[in-house]
C-alpha cells in the first residue's frame, strides 16, 4: 500500500557509516511508501560506540537556516513530523517553534516524538562515550515539546525523567503514561522496560481517543547484546503502521515484530563474523536494516499485544 501524499520531516542524528537516527528511520519509512525529508541534528562519521567518532553538531541557527530555505520555496508541507536525538537546548527550542509553524501550514500534522535522553538509568553523555544530552533539555521536553506531540515513544528511563515517576511496577508505568497523556499526547508507548520476568522486555502502549482508553502490553526477549538505532527504527515503524492501520494494537505488533526480526538477523550475522567465543565489534553489530526489507514491508506478526 503506497502513501503518496505522506511526507515525513525527520529531525534527528545521522551517521555517514552505519544505522542510527535518520539512517535508521529513513529506509523503513521509504520502503513503506513515505517521502522523507531529513534534518541531521548531528552528523558523525559513525555512532559513538566506536573507539572514535568525528563530525558536526548543528545549532539553532543551522536549523533556522534550513527551515527558512524550505519556507521561502514553499516546500515545507509535511503530513508527519518525527523527532529523535537532539543535543542542544536552543536547537530543541527551535524545533518547538517549527512544530507550531508546521501546524499553521497543516493543522492535521501528526507529530511523533521520540524523546531521546538516555537508558538504563542514566542520561547519556559524552563522558560515557555516548552522545551528550544536557539536563536542561528535560524542561524543554516537558513544557514545550511533549505537549505538542500526538505520539510519544520514551523508554522506561525517559518516561521516568519526563514524569518524575519511578517505574518499579506496571502500575507505576500506567501512572507515568497517564501523566504523559495529561501533557498532551493521545498515544503513549513505552518502547522498552525491565518490568518483565527474567529474559523478557516489556513494551506498553496507551491511547485515549474520544474519552475511550486502550492499554496494551507486549513481551519481547531480552538479547544480551548492545544495539544502536533500534529505538529510532521503532519510532519510524510505529509512525508508519499507525498511519496505515489506524489500529494501535496491530501497529504495535507489527513494529515490535519488525524490530525483533532486524535484531535477530543482526545478532546472527555479528556472531558469525566474530567467531565462536568472540564479542562482536560495533561494526559487526550495525543493524542489518537493508537485508530486512521484506520484514519491514510485509511484517509477520510474531509478537502479540495483549489488552490490559
Amino acid at each position: 500500500m503506497d502513501s503518496p501524499d505522506c511526507h515525513v520531516l525527520s529531525i534527528q542524528s545521522s551517521v555517514v557509516c552505519g544505522y542510527v537516527g535518520n539512517k535508521s528511520a529513513t529506509f523503513p519509512l521509504q520502503v513503506l511508501g513515505f517521502d522523507v525529508s531529513t534534518v541531521n541534528s548531528v552528523q558523525f562519521s559513525n555512532h559513538t560506540g566506536y573507539k572514535e567518532f568525528k563530525g558536526q553538531v548543528l545549532n539553532a541557527e543551522d536549523m533556522t537556516c534550513l527551515y527558512d530555505g524550505l519556507k521561502v520555496n514553499n516546500i515545507h508541507h509535511f503530513s508527519h513530523l518525527l523527532t529523535g536525538y537532539i543535543g542542544s537546548k536552543s536547537f530543541l527550542e527551535k524545533v518547538g517553534e517549527i512544530i507550531k509553524d508546521l501546524r499553521q501550514n497543516n493543522p492535521s500534522l501528526t507529530y511523533v516524538c521520540d524523546p531521546v535522553m538516555g537508558d538504563n538509568g542514566k542520561m547519556v553523555g559524552l563522558n560515557d562515550d555516548l552522545w551528550y544530552v544536557p539536563k536542561e533539555l528535560l524542561e524543554v521536553y516537558q513544557k514545550v515539546i511533549v505537549p505538542l506531540a500526538d505520539i510519544v515513544t520514551p523508554n522506561q528511563f525517559e518516561a521516568e525523567l519526563l514524569t518524575g515517576v519511578k517505574i518499579e511496577t506496571e502500575a507505576d508505568a500506567w501512572k507515568a503514561m497517564q501523566i504523559l497523556h495529561d501533557m498532551g499526547p493521545k498515544t503513549v508507548v513505552i518502547s522498552s522496560s525491565d518490568l518483565g520476568s527474567e529474559g523478557t522486555i516489556v513494551g506498553l502502549a496507551s491511547s485515549i481517543k474520544n474519552g475511550c482508553k486502550e492499554h496494551y502490553r507486549i513481551n519481547m526477549p531480552h538479547i544480551p547484546q548492545v544495539f544502536v538505532g533500534t529505538g529510532d527504527l521503532f519510532a519510524a515503524c510505529l509512525l508508519a503502521w499507525i498511519h496505515k492501520d489506524k489500529n494501535l494494537k496491530v501497529a504495535l505488533e507489527k513494529t515490535v515484530s519488525i524490530v525483533q526480526a532486524v535484531i535477530q538477523r543482526t545478532v546472527s550475522h555479528a556472531l558469525r563474523l566474530a567467531g565462536k567465543g568472540n564479542t562482536p565489534t560495533p561494526e559487526q553489530m550495525e543493524l542489518r536494516l537493508i537485508q530486512s526489507k521484506a520484514d519491514i514491508e510485509q511484517p509477520e506478526i510474531t509478537f502479540e499485544a495483549v489488552a490490559v
